[in-house]
């Protein structure tokens, strides 16, 4: 059973109970019936093991989703099945004019297809996102058409994509849709690789520059992350998408629109600790700790 945006008055619940819960929503653990609270607007969690959704919240809601774009466009370019090795350039057009983000690659930069795949995927480099959809077989018309092959493939109902780095408003998903990308690009090796390494030394223009995780509880102690991307934009708020493994079990997590990183922290937490302690009409989750 799913719960959506409401109050589960199954439990006994005295004002006491309530009040700490006053200003935020309950989302409930669907095995139990658990209240629990979320900072993002939008969540799922999914058990990737048996498939069964394990709580959610306004998950059918499309929204922009800003830098989990890259997820897509790292399938599409993998689907391709480019020349890793090959080198390309990092080109004026790469640059973004929407959001005047910044980027640690500058024009004229030249790196093998693999390290621009991770600059896009592991600290999502915006010129780097570009360059891979520019460059792919055709330029970026026959992307974006892929790109919607793809979306049809996966069954996502609820997303758009117009662009490959997600700086678009105009980029939206829901989170049961993201749920379902994340699964699917879980299957890609080069993905979970990139995504799950803390950071890396790439060398650029004759020195070695070291490129981090947006995501830093990959390699926190405590995590098994398995596959990870998060994603800012002002109309995005703080997004995290993440496949996890738990207590002996797999899951995956979307969070969206948050006000901060530490409030979908606070939320893959939460969700972490609904994995590692199962809880009845008579037991509580412990309330982490920031």
């Amino acid at each position: 059973m799913h719960y959506r945006n409401s109050i589960y008055l199954d439990l006994p619940m005295t004002i006491d109970f309530i009040k700490p819960f006053a200003f935020g929503i309950l989302v409930f653990y669907a095995a139990s019936g658990y209240a629990l609270q979320l900072k993002s607007e939008h969540a799922i969690g999914v058990s990737n093991d048996t498939g069964a959704v394990l709580l959610e919240k306004s998950s059918d809601q499309a929204v922009p989703i800003a830098s989990l774009t890259k997820l897509m466009t790292a399938m599409v370019v993998l689907d391709s099945k480019p020349d890793m090795k090959e080198r390309i350039a990092i080109d004026a057009a790469d640059v973004d004019l929407l959001k005047h983000s910044k980027s640690h690659v500058p024009v004229g930069t030249t790196l093998p297809r693999r390290q621009v795949l991770q600059l896009a995927l592991m600290s999502s480099d915006n010129r780097a996102a570009a360059a891979l959809a520019r460059t792919y077989t055709g330029g970026n018309g026959p992307f974006l058409a892929a790109v919607n092959a793809k979306i049809k493939a996966l069954g996502l109902t609820h997303t758009v994509i117009k662009e490959p780095t997600g700086l678009s408003p105009e980029n939206t998903s829901s989170a049961a849709d993201l749920a379902k990308m994340a699964v699917a690009a879980s299957g890609y090796p080069d993905i979970v690789n990139i995504t799950t390494h803390p950071s890396d030394l790439i060398q650029m223009n004759g020195r070695s520059v070291a490129f981090h995780n947006t995501n830093h509880l990959v390699g926190s102690k405590g995590w098994e992350v398995l596959l990870s991307k998060t994603g800012f934009t002002n109309e995005a708020g703080h997004c995290l998408v993440m496949k996890i493994k738990q207590a002996g079990k797999n899951a995956t997590l979307v969070l969206l629109n948050a006000k901060a990183t530490a409030a979908t922290r606070f939320d893959a937490l939460n969700i972490r600790r609904l994995l590692t302690y199962p809880v009845t009409a008579k037991s509580s989750v412990p309330t982490p700790r920031l």
